[in-house]
């Protein structure tokens, strides 16, 4: 029998327990709640009887898994790097031979002019946005209210309750390029951008994800340079979220060269290397913006945790987790990618009415489903009760500006579990959706 999850704590909890705003925003039901509800117990169940297409957890490699391990016993042999890793606190910062080898791999493969003080640990990508959105909107101490502008929606659902005012972001819709018979890809509407940026003064950053999730696209470099350029000429600081792309996990298919300027704030991540389970997060940014959030990590957590960055440090060091990367991971993915395309094509009637996004990176198909007609979250439950988990399109869609009516027509479908998995999840989709089409 299917695992179904138990609902999160409704709002009026929250005033029943006299919850404070903050406690209200953040306790209350979220996209990202339900996501990691279902994945967590999913998982920790085995995956028994459940097709896992919906969650971001990333695939165990067997290359990259023996890789892990490796450093793990080697670490254990050491007895003095193993007191450090599990018994000495880290400085909020993080580890200093970390920052110091992050910042010598990105002065060395991108000619960045950045040091140990251009970079801040944190627990998690998740982490580091709820610190720097925080740290750069909302509330301000004149009283007014600032708000982060997604030029690219649908975005990631973790963003979506993580500002701690209301209104926190200003979306932008995409133009849409129909490409094929049942393929389509999002392109960035600059003039709406600009609109934007020009006629509101509340905005505080731009902050785009690359690869995209839940999509899978991979904004060009000429949009990064351009959406660079926009947010630069206004003050503004650009954030990107480097969580699936370049130097690592490096999840992308075709040719994109990174980018990061003092303008920029870089976030980078452990997790979809394989090793989500550490809770690291790396934050590149002008120096007063990582001393910033360091000094956030020592209020919110006192420090970080090490295991990710005693794990990596002679891997960025020796150039190891580059040849992981171009090796195992992005040739793992591109093969798992390939073969979710050949089951939604093999399953899908050639006459359905669907359109699945220019898959470009990261663990996700966007498929946009025209002919549905319950609803994303309908959908998803009805697909939870034949065993196949994912993700509704309409929690991507959040913040002012945003197209909330076609998200709700989209699923986002993981394909980093094994290939029956992946397979017969799709099938299932297929078929409820031609079912639903003729309730």
């Amino acid at each position: 029998m299917p695992h179904v999850s138990k609902p999160l704590p409704a709002p009026q909890d929250a005033e029943a327990m006299k919850f404070s705003e903050f406690g209200r925003l953040l306790a209350g039901p979220s996209g990202i709640g339900e996501l990691m509800e279902d994945l967590g117990h999913a998982l920790a169940a085995g995956g028994t009887g459940i097709r896992m297409l919906g969650g971001g957890n990333p695939a165990i490699i067997p290359a990259v898994a023996d890789c892990w391990r490796r450093r793990m016993r080697e670490l254990g042999d050491d007895p003095a790097a193993f007191d450090r890793m599990m018994a000495v606190y880290d400085p909020p910062r993080g580890n200093p031979q970390f920052l110091d080898a992050m910042a010598a791999m990105l002065r060395a493969k991108y000619g960045w002019p950045v040091d140990a003080s251009h970079l801040a640990v944190t627990s998690g990508g998740q982490t580091a946005f709820f610190l720097l959105f925080n740290l750069l909107a909302g509330r301000q101490p004149d009283g007014t209210v600032r708000r982060v502008l997604l030029p690219l929606t649908p975005e990631y659902i973790g963003y979506a309750n993580q500002g701690l005012s209301e209104d926190f972001f200003v979306s932008i819709r995409p133009r849409i390029e129909f490409t094929g018979a049942h393929s389509f890809k999002y392109h960035v509407d600059f003039a709406a951008v600009e609109e934007a940026l020009a006629g509101d003064p509340s905005i505080a950053a731009v902050c785009v994800s690359r690869p995209t999730n839940p999509t899978g696209n991979v904004i060009s470099d000429d949009e990064l340079v351009r959406l660079s350029g926009l947010a630069r000429s206004r003050g503004l600081p650009l954030i990107v979220d480097n969580a699936y792309g370049i130097p690592f996990p490096g999840i992308v298919f075709g040719a994109a060269a990174p980018l990061w300027n003092p303008d920029t704030i870089l976030t980078l991540s452990l997790s979809k290397l394989g090793l989500p389970g550490t809770r690291t997060g790396i934050v590149v940014a002008r120096p007063e913006i990582a001393a910033a959030v360091a000094a956030m990590t020592a209020i919110t957590g006192l420090a970080n945790g090490t295991i990710g960055q005693a794990i990596l440090t002679p891997l960025i060091a020796s150039g190891e987790i580059d040849r992981l990367v171009a090796d195992h991971i992005v040739p793992f993915y591109r093969r798992k990618a390939a073969l979710a395309r050949e089951a939604v094509a093999a399953h899908f009637p050639a006459g359905s009415d669907y359109l699945v996004h220019a898959n470009e990176g990261a663990l996700f198909l966007w498929i946009w489903l025209r002919g549905l007609r319950c609803g994303s979250s309908e959908f998803s439950q009805r697909l939870k009760s034949r065993g196949v988990l994912v993700v509704p399109g309409r929690f991507f869609a959040f913040g002012s500006g945003c197209d909330r009516s076609h998200a709700d027509q989209c699923i986002r479908v993981s394909y980093a579990m094994d290939d029956d998995t992946v397979r017969d999840g799709i099938r299932l989709i297929a078929e409820e959706y031609e079912a639903s089409r003729s309730r």
